[in-house]
């Protein structure tokens, strides 16, 4: 069973790319639960709805000529009903009218909180931090309720100070003796 819940958590959290790169913002239904807590370190914004998150995203995305969010390295712990996922992410925006450069890539991890519902698994708590960035900082410019943070994160530090919630669940199952 938890092998099956590992690769449904894998496609919710590929999905997401997907969603985000087709502009399809309906899909995020499929990703998150309605009460999603998202925060977005590279938008320096924290959404606590579904409705407000893509409302958010999609304002800030189709203003955005083309876009790629590629999600990998997925690693997913399972305790019942409740997963903890973690995956890094590369992300290409453009802006083909932005002066000074059309694109931005930025790479960063996110940290999830899923749960088991009635429609399968779904994000209920999403932190996502940038790591690097390079290319023009004026490609993700501000939209409503965001204001890109170009600050990067050390994950390292993060783990330390007990911020990284797929690391302390495992932890935690190392604790136990699994």
């Amino acid at each position: 069973m938890v092998e099956n819940d590992k690769a449904e958590i894998i496609e919710v959290l590929n999905l997401y790319g997907f969603a985000l790169d087709a502009k399809q913002w309906d899909l995020f239904d499929l990703i998150f639960t309605q009460d999603v807590t998202a925060e977005f370190g590279p938008a320096s914004a924290l959404w606590t709805d579904l409705d407000t998150f893509k409302r958010a995203f999609a304002a800030f995305h189709d203003t955005l000529d083309n876009q790629q969010h590629q999600m990998m390295g997925q690693l997913v712990e399972v305790e019942g009903d409740t997963a903890y996922a973690f995956s890094y992410g590369n992300w290409l925006l453009v802006r083909n009218a932005t002066q000074g450069g059309h694109q931005w890539i930025g790479t960063g991890w996110y940290d999830d909180l899923l749960v088991r519902t009635n429609h399968g698994w779904r994000i209920k708590k999403r932190v996502c931090k940038l790591m690097s960035w390079a290319g023009n900082p004026a490609v993700p410019e501000p939209s409503i309720g965001q204001a890109p943070d170009m600050k990067t994160n050390v994950l390292r530090l993060f783990c330390e100070e007990g911020k990284v919630g797929y690391f302390n669940a495992v932890k935690a199952r190392q604790a136990r003796g699994h």
